[in-house]
């Protein structure tokens, strides 16, 4: 009995030094006494016993909540895709392709890829080198601005990819560009046929590409480097141009200046004929003798010197 009572003192001074709350093992330290059939080692019975089943309980189950729920989140996390405005997602899930458009989607995680892809206007600028009609080697800058068919985004990946642009884009503008510049004088790329060449650019690039989804918005021949040779056979015949331009500007102005000289002198004799044919010599006479009459009613001193003739005028001096 001393042992057994020696055990159960041992047993609630452990009680004692624990904190409130916090259940203890109920130990049976002698071998004599047997282990309580149907008891384990944490008592389910009332009291400080009942309590002893709370920290073991939670101890194994917040792991496991633990365990399920961080994978579950992080599938969620790598299985939502949002797709921003102007953009397409192309989902690849075991060799099968799927397009997003703008919005939320999700995805089936480990075996799906996503691919981004613009339905934007993009500018695709790029400097040629190409021949003219003439055998010459000119430089031309082509702006060219497209967008992709959101219809056949997946057939455009499917066929092409996502590096489009430089697979398939480039390759065909450039091929398109010398071959209608080959068929066109120097002079159309500087001059307004450059908006022609232009117009059949655009027009076989999107037969070109239009079939593998790739809508073609317009297409620009911007800056234009000619052989300097070229350039200054170019110079000269402007210049001679305008020489050409000048003199028979000059010419014009000399005929111009002609007619109104004739015109002039055929006014002053049709007015000289029609004074003659008018003037008889009555007239002159009758004229004369009312400037005689007049000077001699006049106040100032003067001489008047009478014709001997008839037909004679007076002349008249100033007395002064």
């Amino acid at each position: 009995m001393t042992k057994n009572t020696t055990a159960s003192d041992s047993d609630s001074e452990r009680r004692q030094l624990l904190p409130s709350g916090i259940a203890t093992p109920v130990l049976y330290q002698d071998s004599e006494v047997p282990f309580p059939k149907g008891k384990s080692a944490y008592s389910s019975d009332g009291g400080e016993e009942g309590q002893a089943m709370t920290l073991p309980s939670r101890t194994f189950i917040i792991p496991i909540l633990t365990f399920l729920v961080i994978p579950l989140i992080w599938l969620a996390s790598t299985g939502f895709v949002v797709v921003p405005p102007g953009e397409l997602a192309v989902v690849v899930t075991l060799g099968h392709i799927d397009v997003y458009e703008p919005g939320p989607h999700f995805r089936t995680p480990f075996v799906s890829t996503v691919h981004t892809m613009s339905t934007k206007t993009q500018l695709l600028s790029e400097r040629n080198n190409i021949p003219t009609k003439e055998g010459l080697s000119v430089s031309l800058d082509v702006a060219l601005l497209y967008r992709v068919d959101p219809k056949m985004a997946g057939d455009l990946f499917k066929n092409v990819g996502t590096d489009f642009e430089k697979v398939l884009i480039q390759p065909e503008a450039s091929s398109v560009i010398r071959g209608l510049t080959s068929e066109s004088d120097a002079k159309a790329l500087y001059s307004s046929g450059r908006h022609t060449i232009q117009d059949a650019v655009r027009d076989e690039l999107e037969q070109s590409l239009g079939k593998h989804g790739i809508i073609i918005e317009n297409v620009m021949l911007k800056d234009l480097e000619l052989p300097e040779s070229l350039t200054k056979a170019i110079e000269l015949k402007a210049q001679a141009e305008q020489e050409s331009a000048r003199m028979e500007f000059v010419l014009t102005r000399e005929k111009q200046e002609a007619q109104r000289k004739a015109i002039e002198a055929q006014g002053v004799a049709d007015f000289q004929r029609i004074v003659s044919d008018g003037i008889s010599e009555q007239t002159l006479m009758w004229k004369g003798i009312e400037a005689t009459e007049k000077l001699v009613a006049s106040p100032n001193a003067k001489i008047i010197i009478m014709g001997n003739g008839k037909g004679d005028l007076p002349v008249i001096f100033n007395g002064a």
